[in-house]
């Protein structure tokens, strides 16, 4: 067999790196192996679902057009629906991100004179312009929509007395977001959601409980849908599209929800009977396919990035032996220049644009610079391996993805010989 070693050198893993990962990697066999057990449980309930809905070689045709009666748009929302044990789905390419897909939600279902409640502190960064937290045109606070959140506990857990205090008679949605996000909080599981669903519902039945599920699809062997979640949200460039589809998101739950979600994306009187698949279908399709799998691998990187850098002395969230519920892991660096070290590692690492160099930017939606490493086939895939991070305090990287195992393995190990020929670390 050809010398393994000497091909991470070739590609700039010195022998002390690699050394570090193995023996640290020798330790993990256990958990990898109940990550594959949930894997193979996700992959029969997705080729279940498929068979289920009667998938075909027809589902694949392209459509253009107004898309009236495209076959695998409408089968493939069927199979979403069965996967996630909704009465109906809305999975598209026509919206744009997990952001796009979030606001459509919200913006499908609130009215003026309806408030939002965050029972789990701040949302994602990209959502507080959705909401208006800061001012953007368009946002839910133009329309008369205003927004209350309840800050977590010390330790990241429900406050639940202030919660029920916050409920009152204009609370229309409540939104849970399932990951960390840029936060150094821990991430919650699917027990934990259904038990904060049902403390919510038996203090004001009817109301609505949308999750953002970005990151966590796959990695518990149920979903938010099945614990009383009403709509469950995501994007496909992360892990339902299974590191194949090209663009698109997801919102899965009530039927009379999601056909307003419909009426929104197109037109009152439209809704989900147009929007063409223009020729995406077959990724969508093997994407979710491959789903399970991908999730895994990515899970198995996250691990190995916990004892990595849990092993070097830096906070990582979770640890190295907690319980999984999304993707990410978290390790605060404490300095911009581990987590530039960190995120230049991941690009070196990869199949595309390995040779560029990340660097801290203004994106839209942010409040304040945010490096990001990906190298990937799809743009802005984060199921591909990648890592990014705001430039601020905590100084903390998020990092996630890997559409293999190996693939992770090598991100992790090449961040690692980033910050030590910086001089971050010793090892």
């Amino acid at each position: 067999m050809p010398d393994i070693t000497k091909l991470y050198e070739e590609m700039g893993i010195r022998s002390a790196v690699l050394a570090f990962g193995r023996e640290l990697e020798a330790g993990l066999k256990e958990r990898f192996e109940e990550i594959d057990r949930t894997a193979e449980y996700n992959q029969l309930k997705v080729i279940h679902a498929m068979q289920e809905n009667r998938v075909c070689e027809a589902c694949f045709n392209y459509a253009s057009g107004y898309g009236y009666s495209d076959q695998g748009r409408d089968t493939l929302e069927e199979v979403y629906a069965s996967v996630f044990h909704t009465d109906s789905a809305l999975v598209r390419p026509q919206i744009t991100c997990g952001t796009h897909a979030l606001s459509l939600a919200l913006g499908a279902n609130l009215r003026p004179g309806d408030e939002l409640l965050s029972p789990v502190g701040k949302p994602y960064d990209t959502l507080e312009e959705v909401i208006g937290i800061r001012p953007s045109s368009g946002s839910l606070a133009e329309y008369g929509i205003t927004y209350r959140q309840v800050d977590l506990k010390e330790g990241g857990t429900f406050d639940y007395d202030r919660i029920e205090k916050a409920l009152n008679e204009r609370t229309k949605i409540v939104t849970i977001q399932r990951s960390k996000g840029y936060q150094t909080r821990p991430s919650f599981s699917v027990e934990q959601i259904g038990e904060l669903i049902a403390f919510v519902k038996r203090r004001k039945p009817g109301i609505i409980c949308m999750v953002d599920n970005c990151y966590g699809e796959f990695v518990e062997t149920l979903e938010p849908s099945d614990v009383g979640a009403d709509m469950v949200v995501g994007s496909l460039i992360k892990n339902p599209g299974g590191g194949l589809a090209p663009i698109g998101g997801y919102i899965a739950g009530r039927k009379e929800l999601i056909d307003a979600c419909g009426y929104r994306l197109t037109s009152p009187g439209l809704g989900k009977e147009v929007g063409a698949s223009l020729g995406v279908m077959q990724s969508f399709y093997q994407g979710l396919f491959l789903a399970p799998t991908v999730a895994a691998s990515a899970l198995k990187g996250a691990i190995f990035a916990a004892g990595i850098y849990e092993k070097l002395g830096f906070s990582v969230i979770p640890d190295s032996k907690e319980s999984r519920h999304d993707i990410i892991q978290a390790v605060q660096l404490g300095t911009p220049e581990g987590v530039i070290a960190f995120c230049r590692g991941i690009q070196a690492a990869a199949p595309v644009d390995s040779y560029v160099s990340p660097e801290p930017w203004a994106m839209p939606g942010y409040d304040s610079d945010v490096i990001m490493a990906a190298g990937a086939f799809v743009q802005g895939s984060s199921i591909e391996l990648s890592a990014d991070g705001p430039i601020k305090p905590p100084y903390a990287v998020y990092f996630q993805g890997g559409l293999t195992w190996p693939h992770a393995r090598l991100g992790i190990l090449m961040s690692l010989e980033y910050i030590v020929r910086e001089g971050l670390v010793k090892i």
